[in-house]
């Protein structure tokens, strides 16, 4: 089913609906909206903090603790 066909069958659906249940859907697809655009802030947040030099200094920092340190291995 193409983008276009989905939109208007779900347009179809939601017109047989009574008001209470329409306001469901609208309330879930504001959510789904808001979840979308979270995520593209925060996306948008990381690329900044990536391509800036705040963090640079951690670079020239050595490592403290190293695997050897570790009491205990989880995984493989």
């Amino acid at each position: 089913m193409s983008r276009l066909e989905l939109i208007e069958t779900t347009l179809q659906s939601i017109q047989k609906l009574p008001e209470n249940e329409l306001l469901e859907i609208h309330d879930f697809a504001e959510f789904l909206l808001s979840r979308i655009e979270k995520k593209r802030l925060s996306d948008d947040v990381s690329k900044i903090n990536v391509s800036s030099a705040s963090y640079k200094f951690l670079e020239d920092d050595s490592d403290i603790y190293t695997v050897s340190d570790l009491k205990e291995k989880y995984g493989k």
